[in-house]
C-alpha cells in the first residue's frame, strides 16, 4: 500500500461514505495457537486510536480474550469482534482461536469476514493447520495477506520466513507471495540477534523508523539502497502480473519508470481479487509507545487493498422451504438478510447473538423473522419463528456499545434473542430467507457424562441445551442403547471448556464416566430351551410352558418368530404372548446384558391351563424359555464396525495405515484427494476409534482429518469379548 493514510489513492477511490458499505472492512486473523493474533489485535487498537495502551479498554480489562475460561486456559477458546477506525474507515477485526479443538470459531469467523490475515510466527514456522486454512480460503477465493510476528525472536529470520511462506502458500505460483517492506534491522545484542525497529517500503522507498516509540519517515541512506533494488523489482513484476495489467506489464519490460499511484491501485486490484498476498511484519508496541512496528502498514493494507463487503458476494439463499431466492446484494436498502455467526450467552444480559448483515438494515426492536434449519442430528431443531430484536451493539471487550442501526456489511451483537442460534438466519417477516450453512467439522470425540448430584440432574437438561445452542460443532446425544449422555465434542480441550461452561455459566457440575459402545449379542450356534413359568399360590394361579428353538441369522437379519405350534398345544391367543415375552427378553439380553440380534426363534410347542394361562404368564414363560437356551449356547458379542475416511498429506499415509491396522482395521484403499493429500478408507470395529480425533492429531500433528459412518456389527474376537464379560459381571 502506499505509506500514508491520507494520500492512499486507493481509499479515496473506493469512495468512502458514512453508513454505507464502503466504509466497512472485515478481517479475520488466522493462525496457529501461539502465532501471535490476539497480540496483534491489540496492537492494531493501540496504534488506530480504540485505546490508550496496548491490550486495555476503559475498565482496564483485556481488549481480546476477555473470558474467565481464556485466562484460566491462558489462550482463546471463542471467536472475538474488536472494531476499529482507520481514516474514516471502521475495521471489523475478527480474531479467532489457534488451537484446534475450536475449528468451529474460526469457520464462524471465516464466514463473517471478507478478508484474512494470516499470521505467522518467525521463531515458529507454519504449522500444518494453517495451511489447511489457507487452501480453504483459496478455494472460494478470500483475499489473503500474511504477517510474520516475533521478529524479536533470537532465531527468527524474516528472509527465510518469506521463503517458507512462498513455498508453503505460494502453490503453482510462488511469486504472488512477495513482501512489501523489509524489515530494518539495529545493532545486534549479545546473542548475535539484530533487533528490528524499523521498515523500508519496497514501493515508496522510504524508510519508516519505529525506534522512538512513533513512527517517523525518512529517505533511506546510501547503506539502505542496495537493500531495496533487488526486492524491489520482484515485487513490481509479481503486482502487474498478478493485476493481469499487460499493458503495464509492456511498458515495465520496456523500461519505463512507472509511478507509485499506478502500482498501488494495481496492488489493491490484485490484493482483493485474492491472487496476491502480501507479506508484512508486525510487531507490539514497547512499553510507552503509541504505535507498534507495522501497525499502521497492516491498517493501510485492511483499508486500502483488502475489498468492501459489496465486492464480496454474499451467500446463497432460499426461502425457508427451499425455493431459491436471487442472490443478495449489498445493500442497506434491500431485503433483510442477516446472519448468526456466534451464540454466547452473559449471566446479566442473557443470549447473545453475533450477527453479520449481508442485505438490508437491522434496527433495535424490530420483529424480525428467525430461520434455522440443517442441525437436527447435533441437536438443533429446525425452526421458523418471529422474535422481537433487543438492542444492538459493538463489543469491546467486555463492553457493549450501542449502536442504533446495523448496515449491510457490519457486523453487530444482538441482544435477547431466544431462540436464534449459531448458523440461523434472521430476514423479514414478511420475507423470510434461509441462507446457505457454511461448513463445520464434525464432533468425533465421545464424552459420556452424568449429573454430580440431584440438583445438578434437575438443571442438566437446560444446560445442555443451552451449551449446544451456542456451539454448532458440539453434538448431544442421548443413547437409547447404553443409556447414556454423550457430548461429542472436536478435542479435549473442547471437553474442557464446555465442562467448565456447564459449571460456571449454567451452575451445572458434571462427572465424566467411560463411554460404552453399543454392542449386541447373537448365538454362534443353533440351541434349544423350554421355559416353564408355573406358580400356584391359592388363589388365581399361573401356568405356561413353551418349548422353542433357536438358529443363527446372518448379521442385519434381525429377530424372526417362527409359529410351529400344532394341535393347540399353546393356544392362538398366547402365542404372540410367547413372542413378546422372547423380544422383551432379547431387547435386555442373555449375556452382558446387550441386546439379543440375528436369530431365528421358532415356537414348537407347550403347554396351557384352562384356568390359569394369561398373557403374562406365556410373555415369562418365553423370557425364560431363550435365557435357558442361552445358558448351554456359545453366545457371541457383536460390536459395530465403522467406514473410516482419513485425509492426511501424503508424508502421514504409511503411519495412519500402520495405526489404523493395529486398531485391528481393515484398509479397504487410498485415492489421491487433491495435491499432496491422500484419503485412506478402512473398516475399524467402533470401540478402537473412541479417541481417534486426538491420536490422529498427533500422529499427522495436526494435518489429519477423518470421518466415521456406522456399517454393520460383527463378532467380536474371543479374547476382547472375555474382558466385556468380566467388565460387566463386575458391574462396570
Amino acid at each position: 500500500m502506499s505509506e500514508k493514510t491520507s494520500t492512499h489513492p486507493g481509499a479515496a477511490g473506493r469512495a468512502v461514505t458514512a453508513g454505507r458499505p464502503t466504509a466497512l472492512r472485515n478481517v479475520v486473523l488466522v493462525g496457529h495457537s501461539g502465532s501471535g493474533k490476539t497480540t496483534l489485535v491489540e496492537a492494531l487498537a493501540l496504534a488506530s486510536g480504540a485505546v490508550n495502551r496496548a491490550g486495555r479498554v476503559e475498565d482496564g480489562g483485556c481488549l481480546s480474550d476477555y473470558d474467565e475460561i481464556e485466562h484460566r486456559q491462558q489462550r482463546s477458546v471463542q471467536l472475538s469482534l474488536v472494531p476499529v477506525d482507520w481514516g474514516g474507515i471502521k475495521i471489523n477485526i475478527l480474531d479467532t482461536p489457534g488451537y484446534a479443538d475450536f475449528v468451529g470459531e474460526l469457520r464462524a469467523g471465516l464466514r463473517a469476514a471478507d478478508a484474512a490475515l494470516f499470521v505467522v510466527s518467525a521463531a515458529d514456522g507454519v504449522a500444518g493447520a494453517t495451511r489447511m486454512v489457507w487452501d480453504e480460503c483459496a478455494a472460494v477465493g478470500m483475499p489473503r495477506a500474511l504477517v510474520v510476528t516475533h521478529l524479536e525472536a533470537s532465531r527468527a529470520d524474516f528472509d527465510e520466513m518469506t521463503e517458507l511462506c512462498r513455498a508453503t502458500f505460494g502453490g503453482e505460483d510462488p511469486d504472488a507471495v512477495v513482501p512489501l517492506y523489509l524489515p530494518l534491522y539495529g545493532t545486534p545484542g549479545a546473542d548475535g540477534h539484530a533487533p528490528v525497529h524499523g521498515l523500508i517500503g519496497l514501493l515508496s522507498q522510504r524508510v519508516f523508523d519505529y525506534s522512538s516509540g512513533e513512527r517517523t519517515e525518512r529517505e533511506p541512506t546510501a547503506e539502505e539502497l542496495p537493500l531495496i533494488e533487488e526486492a524491489r523489482g520482484r515485487l513490481i513484476e509479481a503486482i502487474i502480473a498478478e493485476s493481469e495489467d499487460e499493458s503495464l506489464m509492456d511498458r515495465y519490460l520496456g523500461g519505463e519508470d512507472i509511478d507509485i499511484k499506478t502500482l498501488v491501485g494495481d496492488l489493491e486490484t490484485a490484493v482483493a481479487r485474492g491472487t496476491f498476498h502480501p507479506v508484512l511484519a508486525a510487531a507490539p508496541a514497547a512499553e510507552g509507545s503509541k504505535q507498534g512496528l507495522g501497525t499502521v502498514e497492516l491498517l493501510e493494507l485492511i483499508t486500502g487493498g483488502f475489498p468492501t463487503p459489496a465486492e464480496r458476494e454474499a451467500p446463497a439463499v432460499t426461502t425457508p422451504d427451499g425455493r431459491p431466492r436471487p442472490v443478495l446484494a449489498c445493500d442497506p436498502d434491500g431485503p433483510l438478510a442477516a446472519e448468526v455467526v456466534k451464540t454466547s450467552s452473559d449471566p446479566y444480559v442473557g443470549r447473545i447473538s453475533l450477527v453479520r448483515v449481508f442485505s438490508g438494515t437491522l434496527r433495535p426492536d424490530e420483529t424480525v423473522h428467525v430461520s434455522g434449519h440443517g442441525l437436527a442430528d447435533r441437536g438443533h431443531e429446525d425452526h421458523d419463528v418471529d422474535e422481537r430484536v433487543g438492542a444492538l451493539s459493538a463489543p469491546f471487550g467486555k463492553q457493549q456499545r450501542p449502536l442504533p442501526q446495523a448496515i449491510a456489511g457490519d457486523l453487530a451483537c444482538v441482544a435477547k434473542l431466544t431462540r436464534a442460534e449459531t448458523g440461523d438466519t434472521l430476514s423479514a417477516k414478511d420475507e423470510p430467507l434461509l441462507m446457505e450453512p457454511w461448513s463445520m467439522p464434525d464432533p468425533l470425540l465421545p464424552v459420556a457424562i452424568q449429573a454430580h448430584s440431584k440438583a445438578d440432574e434437575d438443571k442438566l437438561s437446560q444446560g445442555l441445551a443451552r451449551l449446544v445452542a451456542e456451539d454448532p460443532t458440539m453434538r448431544l446425544e442421548h443413547n437409547q442403547d447404553t443409556h447414556q449422555v454423550v457430548l461429542w465434542c472436536l478435542g479435549e480441550a473442547h471437553v474442557d471448556v464446555a465442562l467448565e461452561r456447564l459449571r460456571t455459566r449454567y451452575g451445572v457440575q458434571v462427572d465424566t464416566v467411560p463411554h460404552k459402545v453399543p454392542l449386541r449379542e447373537t448365538f454362534g450356534e443353533s440351541a434349544a430351551g423350554r421355559g416353564r413359568h408355573v406358580k400356584q399360590s391359592g388363589g388365581h394361579g399361573q401356568f405356561a410352558i413353551c418349548e422353542i428353538e433357536i438358529e443363527p441369522l446372518p448379521g442385519g437379519s434381525g429377530i424372526e418368530f417362527v409359529d410351529k405350534v400344532v394341535g393347540g398345544a399353546v393356544p392362538r391367543q398366547f402365542i404372540p404372548s410367547v413372542e413378546k415375552g422372547v423380544r422383551a427378553q432379547a431387547g435386555r439380553g442373555v449375556a452382558a446384558g446387550h441386546p439379543l440380534v440375528d436369530i431365528r426363534v421358532t415356537l414348537l410347542d407347550g403347554k396351557a391351563h384352562s384356568v390359569d394361562s394369561s398373557d403374562a404368564a406365556f410373555q415369562t414363560a418365553g423370557a425364560l424359555a431363550l435365557r435357558e437356551a442361552a445358558a448351554d449356547a456359545r453366545i457371541d458379542l457383536l460390536e459395530p464396525f465403522c467406514e473410516v475416511s482419513v485425509m492426511v498429506p501424503d508424508e502421514y499415509v504409511g503411519p495412519v495405515m500402520s495405526d489404523l491396522s493395529g486398531r485391528r482395521g481393515r484398509v479397504v484403499g487410498t485415492e489421491q484427494s487433491g495435491a499432496g493429500r491422500t484419503v485412506v478408507r478402512a473398516e475399524v470395529p467402533e470401540i478402537e476409534i473412541g479417541r481417534y480425533a486426538v491420536d490422529l492429531r498427533s500422529l499427522s500433528h495436526g494435518t489429519g482429518r477423518f470421518s466415521r459412518v456406522h456399517l454393520r456389527h460383527e463378532p467380536m474376537p474371543p479374547q476382547i469379548a472375555a474382558k466385556v464379560r468380566e467388565t460387566a459381571e463386575d458391574g462396570g
